[in-house]
């Protein structure tokens, strides 16, 4: 059986001293004023003063080491992992999975009200943070999925649940789709179902399921490049993101919520920064441009708890997708947004517990 290593995050000090200097020296990019063109350099030079003044690592760091961390060789790529057992030794297993600009932080302060109620797995992304970077081609949510599937047997879980965010919402119903015998059911915040293109689909649209589309649309033609260059050329993005982290914030910030706080934008890139993964965690996308797509749905039950201000997820794509949605609504105001899990972590982590709490 392959060994599973604890781990401890330990940044050495030339390395944070390395980036300290590079803060110092940024040069900030030019722009029009008043032009809306991405991200302004108001914003960026904000973050970048932050990283480098008032950002602790080290209290990160502590942090992330407070809790039980992993790495075990699966597939032949390392992957990191926070192994958090409940109090209560017939607590479900939930393996929890981010995304992408995210990392393990977005699930950092959920830890404490999950773990009272799942033995929680929090791995780290092939290419992504601790688990980076990858060494070869073909890691994509499919194979992430296997991977998954492979460490939740590994620690000895039979039957487990499996929640996402972003990424994770793709690669948690995949996981269902895998391994049906063993999860018992999918959580996510978004449900990433499209128009197939067939116009039967787009007759008798609600003025809901419109609005929804108008947004989607606006989306892919406002703020969508990033997918696009990230699924043709990440290995071009990533010569600049690997050399300089204000550049690194910038690109990162364009999916961080605006009114999100600093310091959670910073954590994530300076996980990104530090453990130099910044443009292996771009390939997932080019990896999954080029996997072939499941033909049939997931049958396992699936929740969704999405957020206003976040991508719109619309039921009747849904339904053709999963056959067994068993819940599906809008997170209660103040929970806004793309980061739920930090930003309304007793909102998600609630319809969390309650879906897997009626399914045993």
């Amino acid at each position: 059986m392959t060994a599973i290593t604890p781990f401890r995050v330990e940044i050495p000090q030339a390395d944070l001293d390395d980036l300290r200097d590079r803060l110092a020296r940024t040069r900030f990019a030019d722009e029009i004023p008043g032009a809306e063109q991405g991200v302004g350099v108001e914003r960026v030079r904000r973050l970048v003063e932050h990283w480098r003044d008032r950002f602790d690592w080290r209290a990160l760091e502590s942090r992330l080491n407070a809790h039980p961390q992993f790495t075990t060789e699966i597939d032949g790529q390392n992957i990191h992992f926070l192994h958090v057992r409940s109090d209560n030794p017939d607590a479900l297993p939930l393996i929890v999975t981010h995304g992408w600009p995210g990392s393990i932080m977005e699930y950092l302060d959920a830890i404490e009200p999950l773990s009272r109620h799942f033995h929680l797995v929090v791995p780290s992304l092939p290419g992504y943070g601790f688990s980076g970077p990858t060494r070869e081609l073909g890691w994509n949510n499919q194979r992430i999925a296997r991977a998954w599937a492979e460490l939740m047997s590994r620690l000895g879980y039979d039957r487990y649940g499996a929640a996402g965010n972003d990424g994770g919402s793709m690669i948690s119903p995949e996981l269902g789709r895998l391994a049906p015998e063993h999860v018992v059911g999918v959580h996510v915040t978004q449900v990433f179902s499209f128009p197939s293109g067939d116009p039967a689909e787009l007759s008798g649209l609600s003025e809901e399921e419109q609005a929804a589309l108008a947004v989607l649309d606006w989306f892919w033609k406002e703020k969508g490049a990033f997918n696009i260059l990230h699924s043709q050329q990440p290995q071009t993005l990533a010569h600049a993101l690997a050399d300089s982290p204000s550049g690194l914030l910038g690109w990162l910030a364009q999916l961080f919520d605006e009114d999100i706080d600093d310091d959670f934008v910073v954590a994530n890139a300076a996980i990104h920064w530090l453990t130099g993964t910044a443009g292996s965690a771009l390939r997932l996308y080019w990896e999954n441009a080029r996997m072939e797509q499941p033909k049939e749905p997931t049958t396992v039950p699936l929740a969704l708890a999405m957020a206003e201000g976040d991508f719109a997820s619309i039921r009747r794509f849904a339904d053709r997708d999963h056959t067994a949605i068993v819940s599906w609504k809008t997170l209660p105001a103040p929970a806004h947004g793309h980061y739920t899990a930090h930003t309304a972590t007793e909102a998600l982590t609630s319809d969390i517990i309650t879906f897997f709490t009626n399914l045993k």
